[in-house]
């Protein structure tokens, strides 16, 4: 098959410049290589056509040799192997790999900033505040910029230097194959620049660790597992870097007597036997006042079923409004009745013909088997 023309592959013109060619380059392996198309044969073969064009193109002699005398004089044959590559046409591209493996480093002699970490608090409030909403004070502990070095790490009357191994690049290039990549200098730690008299403060960190008072609003209607969000209040980050936020994960403590279904407070109520045959009215505690609020129970009322509040439960999250107390019917079973209780419940039971132990109810029970 027919090889393609260099000047095609890279999409420029024959008398492009050596600027020309490599940001053309630059732009195809980025697109092609292999790490950012795992899998994907169409671009392995891109990218080493492209690798192939430019490592020709690229250099004086061998270009020169390809205009006159096409793919025969430069020795190719079919593949990369074809000729010798030589490394440095592809050395001055290794911010270029950097890119590609995430080794991408800042200038000579300049410290880079970058964000601060972010924070995760731990904070548990009332059943009450989750249905209200409250401001909870909330104390902090976190890194910030060194007020003493302003933030440098280096001690007063003194500055930090350019690292001496990767010559303040941060960087330190490593050949792999026919590639020159770069990785973050371990001298400096990609800083790029060496502390030699660190500040007493922040002992050449550029950070110092302090306490902070917030005073966190708690919106009304969270449920355990809510998290809040305060951008910028996490710390610092380094060289002067920005803060990273604050996120506030919420526990909604267990209430005694209510639980939470959605937006709805719970409440069984243990009723009198009387009450939910004959109808009534009982007092029911609420989250809004001391006092108990009536709730009329209508006659016939079954154990389990419900009985509503309007707009007494929990505050809707992000909406306006609030949810319903839901009153559920237990049955209130007395411990200790009375003697003349007694009498009455087996009055009942004789009229309903409720098996219960007793002398009436048992010899009916004899009479019927007679």
């Amino acid at each position: 098959m027919a090889r393609r023309d260099y000047y095609e592959i890279l999409g420029v013109s024959r008398d492009a410049d050596n600027g020309a060619l490599k940001s053309a380059y630059r732009k195809l392996a980025l697109q092609y290589h292999p790490d950012r198309n795992p899998n994907d044969p169409a671009a392995a073969e891109r990218f080493k056509e492209a690798s192939e064009a430019y490592a020709v193109l690229s250099d004086g002699d061998k270009r020169s040799r390809y205009d006159q005398f096409g793919h025969a004089g430069v020795g190719a044959s079919g593949g990369a192997g074809g000729f010798g590559f030589d490394p440095s046409a592809f050395g001055d591209l290794s911010d270029l790999f950097g890119e590609i493996f995430g080794f991408a480093g800042g200038g000579a002699g300049r410290a880079r900033a970058t964000g601060g970490s972010d924070l995760l608090y731990q904070m548990e409030i009332s059943f009450k505040d989750a249905v209200f909403g409250v401001e909870a004070p909330l104390l902090l502990s976190r890194l910030e910029s060194c007020e003493k070095c302003e933030g440098s790490g280096a001690a007063a009357g003194s500055e930090p230097r350019t690292c001496p191994v990767c010559r303040g690049t941060g960087r330190q290039r490593f050949s792999q194959g026919f590639l020159t990549v770069a990785r973050p200098c371990g001298n400096c730690r990609g800083e790029g620049r060496v502390i030699e008299k660190p500040c007493s403060d922040c002992r050449g960190e550029g950070r110092t660790r302090k306490s902070r008072n917030l005073q966190i609003r708690v919106p009304a209607g969270v449920e355990s597992g809510s998290r809040l969000r305060l951008g910028g209040e996490g710390d610092a980050g380094p060289n002067g870097g920005p803060h990273g936020d604050l996120y506030v994960h919420l526990t909604v403590a267990d209430h005694d007597l209510f639980t939470r279904e959605g937006d709805d407070i719970v409440l069984t109520a243990d009723i009198p036997f009387p009450t939910l045959v004959l109808g009534g009215e009982i007092g029911v505690p609420t989250v809004d006042s001391d006092e108990l609020e009536p709730v009329t129970v209508a006659p016939g009322t079954r154990v389990g079923s419900e009985m509503r509040l309007r707009g007494k439960g929990f505050g809707r999250l992000g909406r306006r409004g609030r949810g319903d107390l839901v009153v559920r019917a237990g049955l209130r079973v007395p411990e200790s009745p009375s003697s003349e209780e007694k009498d009455l419940l087996r009055r009942y039971a004789e009229l309903t013909g409720a098996p219960v132990s007793g002398k009436g109810v048992f010899e009916k029970a004899k009479k019927i088997f007679q």
